[in-house]
């Protein structure tokens, strides 16, 4: 774990990081989903460590309580991850992320400056990397299973960045209506790239439990991959 300040200074929050072998190629922000920076999201930053980037993962709950990591097969933990998600602010998160790029590029903990920076996020994460490529300077986002991203499509113009999104079409919480105007409002930007998976639900990305369906995660996680290898460069 290493401490980022806030973008006004005022405070600072923790982040995990995941450093590569050698120099690293880029950094990538993992945005955590509504369960905290908990094991699934420290997998995913140890993985992109093992491709050579450095990796970090800001915890985004801090201001409601640091430090939270629960399990979304747990029901109980499930009902305490919804509570989080209706009390948080996500104007603090796209804050709170483009202080994590500004101590990227500043050099992060005890590393040399990286100049190019990705995110990827997941549920309240990719609603987060929307949200980051249109108020941000990163260089490239990846969205995965975003909710309430159709309710944000005013601020598509000012997505400068490469963004792409994954989109399972039987998401519980990202309804074909929802999907319809993501698309309607999408799919002739410029830097903007959908994907859609059929038939898959919310969370078939994650690296651990029940959501996790292992042909559809392969196949994102193989464009995810080739997007930041094109773009981060």
């Amino acid at each position: 774990m290493t401490k980022i300040a806030t973008f006004d200074h005022s405070a600072s929050f923790n982040a995990y990081v995941a450093k590569p072998a050698g120099t690293p190629k880029a950094a990538i922000i993992v945005i955590q989903e509504i369960f905290g920076v908990n094991a699934g999201i420290r997998q995913k930053c140890d993985n992109w460590a093992k491709l050579g980037y450095l990796a970090v993962a800001p915890d985004l709950f801090w201001r409601i309580k640091p430090g939270i990591e629960l399990d979304a097969d747990i029901e109980a933990e499930l009902q305490e991850a919804f509570g989080y998600f209706g009390v948080y602010d996500a104007n603090d998160g796209v804050q709170d992320i483009e202080a994590t790029i500004r101590a990227i590029r500043a050099g992060i903990d005890g590393l040399a400056p990286v100049a190019k920076v990705g995110c990827v996020g997941y549920c309240l994460g990719g609603k987060l990397a929307y949200m980051t490529a249109a108020r941000t300077d990163i260089d490239a986002s990846v969205g995965y299973y975003g909710v309430m991203i159709d309710q944000m499509l005013n601020e598509s113009h000012a997505i400068a960045h490469p963004l792409m999104l994954h989109i399972p079409t039987a998401d519980g919480f990202v309804p074909v209506e929802a999907q319809a105007t993501m698309h309607a409002g999408l799919d002739d930007h410029p830097k903007v790239v959908l994907h859609d998976y059929a038939g898959l639900d919310h969370g078939f990305a994650a690296e651990m439990g029940n959501r996790r369906h292992e042909e559809g995660a392969q196949l994102a996680d193989a464009r995810t991959r080739d997007f930041f290898a094109q773009h981060l460069a």
